[in-house]
């Protein structure tokens, strides 16, 4: 095994910093970095994860792909695959891609790739894949994320750049020396913070909450879940009602107002359009957004909430919004209500105070680490102008030339011929799954290159087996990681699996463009170069890192801290004439006229509450949440993920009151509906969340079968929420992804439980 067996090495994750070794009889061990005092119980799922039977282990085509060639792809998904050999396998991938290119145009090439492949900074499986296409002619590209596409569309408009609000938070040190109240709008969920793109040495924010306590910091937390809550004696619960945010906000801001306690003079030097906002709250619609009108809507007492907002102007107050509430139909509304807030308390720049963005949603928001530059692959240019917003790809697919609006443009969807993906699983990420198989027939092929038979895989043409982090080499560091981790390969590849660069490598050559992509280096030249350059960077802003030997035997290297921690907006807080945002008022603008001037019904001008969706048949709200036991799907074959499963179905919480309604019990198997799909899933009772509402994680693998309770409709076996969810946006202006929350009806599920199909490989032939 690499002659690592019995030795530790070092590697990383997306889920935190690990060692890894195989024992004399072959058997994987894992264990946490040293310094990681909250390891993710997420590495519970690495070591029966590698060898799965799921593994894909040789190229494959979907049958009907090589027996009639590119064209609708109605088997897929359906049909079996053909296993072949590599040449064979990269002949046919290198091939199509120069048909569509000469056909069609680059622009026919989809290259979105969106996904969470792998930590390293080399083998990130989007830029490889990008460096491929772009040498190629180009692409059509996604724009945005799953995770917060809408705010990176929103907050350039309200403070002129979303970088700062998500990358540069404020830490959790800061907010203990300066900060009175945190209130967290969304939550503060504990299990999301196992996760951060590229990795962490150590999981910190879970020590940082409970350690506010002795701060003396209140933390007032705004969910329909008590799960979101950390568990210390400084905080408290406020159950909203789901999508019930911005009413609460609002009567917070009427509050703030009537009774004098907002800051006019940061209102007039720092920000543009209250004016607007003011007479909104004051009812130039007809209606008073006051502490009654709000505890209707989100089903706090009015007088709490007038309390709330006296608290909160009565000292350092940080207005925090989870990602959660912008991944909701009108997404838009919360976080631009949350700056309102932020606004009106005049807090904005101070350190501690003002708006925050993602705290409790991924780990690295709130982290001390430095903000340093990565090694990073260049990936070149991309000649394609195209593009369409990340959480849209359903509707490119199925209405090519179809005109849609985004960010106050006229857009229209490209004629998508061939869908490369790579490193990602949108049947994860992507809402109507029953839509979105009906989307992926119409492509002539789809390319997949996978580690997995996810869905993804099992709708594509051309199947290309991937390694795994543990089966290759890399650098790994993530967003504020206080170290540089040397991913040493602990085993060979799986069965014929390549790592992309090889694969890739394989199709470049086949397009004359071989030594252009690999610049004649091999992964560890690559790793060696990359590293080489990322140090000289650093040696010339002062700091020195040992030479790429030293490193690579050491196993990781510390980076320097960061001298101070600058507060976002501290210098446009000082002077906003010499400093202003990158806004046309160069202020905050709480009322744009550019957003006004869309003219955009489902996004207005400035915050407002838009009513959330009413359905009498399926009255539960349903949040489709991130899982605690994995990351989106990756892992869900391993033993974490695979533990918390009732019935062989993903385990879905309901209030037990909600639940005795429906005569469903502790451990049942459940059908959850909406008039779009149904899925399977075991029932959990749990007092700790608002009547009406159920919670059913996202990342299960996608099991379709015939629904029996609706011929001819669809329904998940394993308990996939996205088979329930609407493929609708945020708005117009963010065309964003809505897959929190939904409206459902559960009922106990008495029939025959069909099997799990997606926990095994499809059918597969041999050439």
């Amino acid at each position: 095994m690499s002659g690592s067996t019995g030795t530790w090495r070092s590697t990383t994750s997306h889920w935190g910093a690990y060692r890894a070794r195989t024992t004399e009889a072959g058997e994987l061990e894992i264990a946490p970095h040293p310094l990681d005092a909250n390891p993710s119980p997420l590495l519970g799922n690495v070591a029966g994860s590698v060898r799965h039977a799921t593994r894909v282990r040789a190229p494959a085509v979907r049958r009907g792909w090589l027996d009639h060639g590119p064209g609708r792809g109605e088997g897929r998904g359906r049909e079996e695959f053909v296993e072949v050999s590599w040449d064979t396998a990269l002949d046919l991938v290198a091939g199509e891609l120069d048909r569509v290119r000469r056909e069609h145009g680059n622009e026919a090439i989809f290259g979105g790739s969106y996904g969470w492949g792998s930590a390293g900074r080399f083998h990130h499986t989007q830029s490889q894949l990008h460096r491929l296409l772009n040498l190629a002619g180009g692409y059509t590209a996604s724009r945005g994320t799953y995770s917060h596409g809408t705010s990176t569309v929103l907050l350039p408009h309200v403070l002129g750049d979303a970088a700062t609000v998500l990358y540069r938070a404020d830490t959790w040190d800061t907010i203990a020396r300066h900060t009175d109240l945190v209130v967290a709008f969304g939550g503060l969920a504990l299990k999301n913070v196992s996760v951060t793109p590229g990795g962490t040495t150590g999981h910190a924010t879970a020590t940082a909450l409970h350690a506010l306590a002795g701060s003396g910091v209140e933390l007032a937390v705004v969910t329909p879940l008590g799960s979101d809550v950390p568990a210390a004696p400084n905080a408290r619960w406020l159950p909203v009602a789901p999508a019930s945010d911005v009413a609460l906000m609002l009567g917070l801001a009427h509050t703030l107002l009537t009774e004098n306690l907002h800051d006019s003079t940061f209102l007039d030097s720092h920000c543009t359009g209250f004016d607007t906002v003011a007479e909104y709250l004051l009812g130039s619609d007809g209606t008073v957004k006051g502490a009654e009108w709000a505890a209707e809507r989100c089903g706090l007492p009015a007088d709490e909430i007038r309390t709330l907002a006296r608290r909160m102007a009565s000292g350092r107050t940080l207005v925090t919004v989870s990602w959660s509430l912008q991944r909701t139909r009108h997404g838009e509304q919360p976080v631009w209500a949350g700056v309102l807030l932020a606004a009106m308390l005049g807090q904005i720049g101070l350190p501690g105070g003002g708006f925050g963005h993602g705290y409790g949603s991924i780990g690295h928001v709130g982290e001390d680490g430095p903000l340093l530059p990565l090694p990073t692959l260049p990936q070149g240019h991309n000649p394609v102008p195209a593009f369409i917003p990340v959480a849209r790809i359903a509707d490119a697919l199925l209405h090519p030339g179809r005109s849609y609006d985004f960010d106050g443009a006229a857009l229209t969807y490209p004629d998508l011929r061939l869908v490369y993906w790579a490193g990602g699983n949108p049947f994860h990420h992507h809402q109507d799954l029953a839509r979105l198989r009906r989307a992926f027939e119409r492509p002539d092929t789809v390319v997949v290159h996978e580690t997995h038979w996810t869905a993804t895989a099992r709708h594509a043409d051309i199947v290309l087996p991937a390694t795994t982090t543990l089966e290759r080499e890399d650098l790994g560091s993530g967003r504020r990681d206080t170290h540089v981790i040397a991913m040493h390969r602990v085993l060979e590849p799986f069965a014929d699996a390549r790592d992309d660069y090889a694969i890739l490598t394989g199709v470049a050559e086949r397009l004359g463009l071989g030594q252009r992509f690999t610049e004649g280096r091999t992964p560890r030249e690559w790793l060696a170069h990359l590293y080489g350059e990322w140090r000289d960077r650093l040696a010339d802003s002062g700091h020195e890192a040992p030479d790429f030997d030293r490193f690579w035997a050491d196993g990781e290297w510390r980076l320097p801290a960061e001298r101070e921690h600058p507060t976002p907006f501290a210098e446009f807080r000082a002077d906003p004439e010499r400093t202003p945002l990158n806004t046309p008022s160069g202020r905050v603008e709480l009322f744009s006229p550019a957003v006004a001037g869309f003219g955009y019904a489902d996004c207005p001008g400035h915050p407002t509450w838009l009513e959330p969706e009413s359905d009498e048949d399926h009255p539960l709200w349903l949040i489709a949440n991130q899982p605690g036991t994995r990351l989106h799907g990756q892992g869900d074959v391993g033993a974490t993920s695979q533990g918390a499963k009732i019935g062989g179905r993903e385990p879905i919480t309901l209030h037990p009151a909600d639940a005795a309604e429906r005569g469903v019990g502790e451990g049942d198997v459940v059908r959850v509906f909406t008039d779009r799909g149904a899925c399977l899933a075991g029932a959990r009772l749990d007092d700790g969340l608002r009547r009406g509402v159920v919670v059913l994680a996202t990342g299960a693998w996608f099991a379709p079968v015939e629904d029996p309770r609706r011929p001819g409709g669809t329904l998940c076996a394993h308990g996939n929420p996205n088979v329930l969810i609407a493929d609708v946006p945020t708005s117009r202006l963010a065309q964003g992804c809505a897959a929190q929350h939904t409206r459902v009806q559960v009922e106990r599920f008495d029939g025959p439980l069909p099997a799990v199909d997606s926990l095994r490989p499809p059918p597969i032939a041999t050439a």
